[in-house]
């Protein structure tokens, strides 16, 4: 399935790539991404030779019916990993298992360290703990990747892709060997996932904000709600000033 998905992806969108060769032909590697629409799972392993295999959330193999079965296929085959990311620190630790797995068996893990998707384009904070840990406790080379304009051919919320060329940069392999057997000290693993972060905000040249994305997403739908808050109660105002007025009018007719 991912021959012919990835075929048909490269044929439609045509994504150009830089850095190809930075991946390795065998061997483990952790792929750390920008993350800026729900496509980037399957652009990144359309313009590999190998497998790359992501966490997803575990909803989508298992929604009932025609459609959760066809969703659940596709979800397989393109190399998702079903996990429950519902559970709070316990789904952490098995996200983190399962990529421990997947780089231990020789394969190509990918993982995007802000958690979520962007919700402005530009590159927030990394979180440091699934994308350093299982780095630190696999030794495993970790490879920056940009993907670039994703978020213009399906922006959250939009169903039907818009025919785009997307890019993808991938940058040279960061060993961070001199820190194994640190994977719980917590700001090597905070000076682990900012390196990546810097490397992937120089390959995508997107502007860094400091914070969480989640945090970001908050913030941006308490911002809309005071908005909408506010637009009611000027229209409630509005409506309240229309009708003293027609019964200002009304009683200087009966006059």
């Amino acid at each position: 399935m991912k021959v012919s998905i990835g075929g048909s992806l490269k044929l439609v969108f045509r994504p150009w790539v830089e850095g190809r060769e930075n991946v390795p032909a065998e061997g483990p590697a952790i792929l750390a991404s920008n993350h800026l629409s729900f496509s980037d799972s399957f652009f990144l392993p359309a313009v590999l030779d190998r497998k790359v295999t992501f966490i997803a959330k575990a909803e989508y193999f298992t929604t009932p019916g025609v459609k959760g079965r066809m969703t659940a296929a596709f979800f397989k085959g393109v190399g998702q990993l079903p996990v429950d990311r519902s559970g709070g620190r316990g789904a952490g630790e098995a996200a983190i298992k399962s990529g421990i797995e997947v780089v231990e068996r020789g394969e190509l893990f990918g993982i995007y360290p802000e958690g979520t998707r962007s919700p402005d384009g530009r590159l927030y904070r990394g979180k440091p703990g699934g994308l350093a840990r299982v780095a630190l406790a696999t030794g495993a080379p970790v490879i920056p990747v940009a993907m670039i304009d994703t978020e213009k051919i399906q922006p959250p919320g939009k169903v039907v892709p818009k025919v785009m060329r997307p890019g993808i940069r991938i940058g040279k392999p960061l060993d961070f060997s001199r820190y194994q057997g640190m994977d719980h000290d917590r700001f090597v693993l905070r000076a682990v996932t900012d390196e990546v972060m810097y490397e992937i905000m120089k390959l995508s040249g997107q502007e860094y904000v400091d914070i969480y994305a989640t945090a970001a997403k908050r913030q941006l739908a308490d911002a809309a709600k005071a908005e909408k808050e506010a637009a009611k109660s000027a229209r409630a105002a509005f409506d309240r000033a229309e009708k003293e007025q027609a019964e200002k009018e009304k009683e200087q007719t009966d006059r």
